[in-house]
């Protein structure tokens, strides 16, 4: 559990990275994961440096950007003054009872404790209010993408990974939400070869590497994209969505 606490904390070291080249939502993604209306309270939940946030203020809704790592807050902020910002964790929300309308988590459940979280959310959730889960995967099917997959993986371990679905475990016993849907929306990143670089180095295993060893990693990226001016990345975007009973 250190390690993991460790790697998550990780984020806030590479946090300018981690805002420069992991990928963004498709606009029909954040149109349609949460049906935002203006006026509603919405939580952007492990928010990071803002990539999610950033698509919702144009809703109107009335969000508020909830990130415990102290580094990816101060990325948040600087990039979005107009949002309110507080620091906390799915498993200690700075909520009160039932008084958001919704809860998007994008790219972070799997790092969370599944029950307690959702013991969480269902308090600050009032009854119909939606919960959504995103993530972006990668498109291995990709050489590009299945190259960089060659690359972190040796250095993963034991890394929460959204990929295994173990997270999806904590929604499984009856409870305070209805099942889990899903719906799927096409993804591309078009990005540079130092923003290729950002992305690998901004994963928690790397960015917890010596010196000498991201180095290396980065290196290797480095060689393997030296012909490319510019990359096409493609990732599958999942949305998952529950509302509290």
């Amino acid at each position: 559990m250190e390690d993991r606490d460790r790697r998550a904390r990780s984020f806030g070291a590479v946090a300018d990275r981690y805002a420069r080249a992991r990928p963004g939502y498709p606009p029909a993604a954040v149109e349609w994961l949460l049906e935002v209306a203006p006026g509603r309270a919405v939580v952007d939940l492990a928010a990071g440096t803002g990539k999610l946030t950033r698509e919702l203020v144009p809703t109107g809704a009335e969000l508020v950007a909830i990130e415990p790592v102290p580094g990816m807050r101060e990325v948040l902020s600087r990039s979005l003054p107009e949002v309110r910002v507080s620091a906390g964790t799915a498993e200690s929300l700075p909520l009160d009872d039932a008084s958001v309308d919704g809860v998007v988590v994008a790219q972070a459940f799997h790092w969370f404790d599944g029950p307690r979280a959702l013991a969480e959310l269902a308090r600050v959730l009032r009854p119909g209010g939606r919960l959504a889960v995103v993530f972006n995967v990668r498109d291995e099917r990709d050489p590009v993408q299945a190259a960089l997959e060659r690359v972190w993986e040796p250095y993963r371990g034991d890394t929460p990974t959204h990929r295994s679905g173990d997270w999806q475990r904590a929604f499984e016993p009856a409870g305070p939400f209805t099942p889990l849907a899903h719906r799927a929306f096409r993804n591309e990143q078009r990005v540079s070869a130092d923003q290729v670089v950002d992305r690998v180095v901004s994963v928690s295993f790397i960015a917890t590497l010596d010196e000498a060893q991201r180095a290396a990693v980065e290196a290797e990226v480095r060689t393997m994209l030296a012909d490319e001016a510019e990359v096409v990345l493609p990732y599958r975007t999942d949305v998952f969505w529950t509302e509290r009973r």
